[in-house]
Formats: C-alpha cells, sequence, structure tokens
C-alpha cells in the first residue's frame, strides 16, 4: 500500500462571561492542558463512544459533569455542537486556541466556516491548523477541500495526496482526490485511483455529484471572464472616430 500511495503521488503531483472571556479562560494556561484523571478519562472514552454511535445528546450529557477547564472537554463538547448545528460550537473552539489543542480548535472553526461558505476564513483556520499539526490528516485534507472549493486545484491536490500518504486507511482524502479529477475530466486517471484503492460505487457517485457540482459554480466566473475578453476585443478592434 506503502508503495502505491508513492505512486499515485508522482503520478498526480506533475457560565457568564467577564470582560468578553469565557469563564473557562483564566483556568488555563496559555501552550497547556491538565491532565484528565482515570475517572475522567473513562467519563471521556464514553462520551466518544456515544458520538461515534451518533448519540451527541448522550454524550454532551455524560460531559457536562466534567470540569469546563479541560481542553479535553471542551473540544468533545464543541464537536457535538458542531454536529448538531449548534451555535455553542465556535465559542468552544475559540476557547482550545492557546491551549495544547490549538491545531484542534483552529480546525473546528475552519470546519464551521467552511459549512458556512466562508472559504476565505476556512482557509486561513485550516492553515494555521496545519502548521500546528502538520501531521493531522484530517486537518489536510480539509485545506484541501477548501482549496478545491476556491477551484485552486493544485493546491488541493496537494493536500489530498498528503492527507492520503498520513493515512492511508482512510478513504475520505482519496474520495476527494477522485472529485478533483472528475472535475478536470481525468476519467483515467480517477479510474485508476478508484480500482487502486477499492472505493465502491456509493463513494464514486458522491465523487461524481460533487463534482458536477464544481463544474457548476465554475461556469458563471468562466462565462463572465469570457464575456469581459471579447468586450475588451470589440473595444480594441472599432475604428478610432476620426478627428476634424
Amino acid at each position: 500500500m506503502k508503495a502505491l500511495i508513492a505512486g499515485l503521488s508522482l503520478l498526480l503531483l506533475g457560565g457568564c462571561a467577564t470582560n468578553g472571556q469565557p469563564p473557562w479562560g483564566a483556568l488555563t494556561a496559555t501552550g497547556s492542558c491538565p491532565k484528565p484523571g482515570a475517572d475522567q478519562e473513562l467519563s471521556l472514552n464514553l462520551a466518544d463512544e456515544m458520538a461515534n454511535d451518533g448519540k451527541l445528546h448522550a454524550s454532551l450529557a455524560n460531559l457536562q459533569g466534567l470540569p469546563a477547564n479541560l481542553p479535553q472537554v471542551r473540544l468533545r463538547q464543541a464537536k457535538a455542537y458542531r454536529l448538531l448545528g449548534r451555535s455553542e460550537a465556535e465559542p468552544l473552539y475559540r476557547s482550545l486556541i492557546g491551549t495544547c489543542m490549538a491545531a484542534e480548535g483552529e480546525h473546528g472553526l475552519g470546519q464551521l466556516a467552511s459549512a458556512k461558505g466562508e472559504n476565505g476564513q476556512a482557509m486561513a483556520h485550516l492553515q494555521r491548523a496545519a502548521r500546528l499539526a502538520p501531521t493531522d490528516e484530517k486537518i489536510r485534507n480539509d485545506l484541501g477541500v477548501v482549496y478545491l472549493n476556491q477551484l485552486r486545484v493544485e493546491d488541493a491536490r496537494f493536500e489530498f495526496i498528503t492527507a492520503m500518504e498520513l493515512k492511508q486507511s482512510d478513504p475520505l482524502a482519496a474520495i476527494n482526490l477522485v472529485t478533483l479529477l472528475i472535475y478536470q475530466d481525468n476519467w483515467k486517471q480517477a479510474a485508476q485511483l478508484v480500482s487502486q484503492m477499492g472505493l465502491n460505487p456509493d463513494q464514486v457517485t458522491e465523487a461524481q455529484a460533487r463534482a458536477e457540482k464544481l463544474k457548476g459554480s465554475s461556469a458563471p466566473v468562466a462565462k463572465a471572464e469570457a464575456s469581459a475578453k471579447n468586450q475588451v476585443a470589440t473595444v480594441s478592434d472599432a475604428p478610432s472616430n476620426p478627428r476634424n
């Protein structure tokens, strides 16, 4: 599998708050995270299991009994609230900046911005997250998605391949790379990647649908650029008015 990814790389790279601060702000020193106790670890693990099973409300209920000064608690709360579409997610992610989980905080803020279609903000957060945690494949993948949404195709390709090499068992970046290749009408490489990574038909259908959506979003831009070029040509080709 490592040889496969390397080959693909060569092929494809051609409470109340005071002073505007949350109540937990003074509880966690910058750049540090207090270590949870054994019982707290068990509660965190239980919350993770429930979240993985889609029981986000139950996960949040289990987290309520844990101290808010633990960034590990706030991160899990933020993720659950984000998936539930609730506004509590953003301040919780922001509270992680300056702790040992700053990368996760920037990542979450990037995900929130991306979901709103705010690609510039998403890119800024995800670039900071990638600098803080350069080997986190989920951050690299999500940064690639934002680049692709902006039609920065080569930047997106780089991030997807990086994510694939970092974690070869996760198909998400491969699906996104197939989306990019279909968007470019590069069906041959897309088919090779699908076969080599063992993607299933549903994953391919998802990639194709997203690629068609990208093509639809880029068509008005291309049309406007073509129209502007035609107008320039018309003006430059027009005869000058004779002078008296």
